[in-house]
């Protein structure tokens, strides 16, 4: 966990949310891909040589699901069907009820915008799944936007894209290097590690429900 103190704060406009690692598990990193690629009884060094590869033309927008697929699992006749494999995906998303809890109570006074690393497929199941089209104005995933964290440009993209300065923006990530290059570009951040910690981060930078 970053252990930096947060500084004084600016009046805060918007915030940004992570969303693998903060308000949902992670949607198909390693743990969620080890876990189906046991289920279905395929090799695992095969298959994260192949996802390796090709899985950031995937986050980025410019592979589809199916192509991905192709690729990685269907590049030989198998014993169960794509749509088996691609529900076993989908089923790895599970909510932080917590974070998910706190989201919605800031919701209405706050803008909220997703700033996330996902392919379009998977972003979709979520967003449906998880009703996160109701707190989240906008989703400015690497999917829609052709860039990822932690490249900066992404949260500057982003910021352009909301109408947002960056010392009145906050971003809330799990992991540190793009908490960093959120605050790179200007932006407030805070380390996500639970709700309860997240709360109490947000309210030292005069966000609270």
């Amino acid at each position: 966990m970053n252990s930096s103190p947060i500084r004084a704060p600016s009046p805060i406009h918007a915030l940004f949310w992570d969303i693998g690692g903060v308000l949902l598990s992670n949607g198909w990193d390693r743990d969620q891909r080890r876990v189906v690629v046991t289920e279905f009884g395929l090799d695992p060094d095969d298959f994260q040589e192949r996802h390796k590869l090709i899985v950031p033309e995937l986050e980025m927008g410019r592979l589809t699901l199916d192509d991905y697929l192709n690729q990685t699992v269907f590049m030989r006749p198998q014993s169960f069907s794509r749509d088996a494999f691609v529900a076993a995906m989908e089923a790895q998303s599970v909510p932080d009820d917590a974070a998910l809890n706190l989201l919605q109570h800031l919701a209405g006074r706050w803008r909220m915008y997703a700033l996330n690393n996902e392919s379009r497929e998977l972003n979709a199941h979520r967003r449906r799944t998880f009703s996160l089209d109701g707190p989240l104005l906008a989703f400015f995933t690497s999917c829609y936007l052709g860039v990822a964290k932690p490249n900066p440009a992404i949260y500057r993209l982003a910021l352009d894209l909301a109408g947002v300065q960056p010392g009145h923006a906050v971003m809330i990530d799990d992991r540190l290097q793009n908490v960093e290059a959120a605050r790179s570009v200007g932006m407030q951040a805070v380390q996500f590690v639970n709700a309860a910690q997240l709360q109490t981060d947000l309210e030292r930078l005069g966000v609270s429900a």
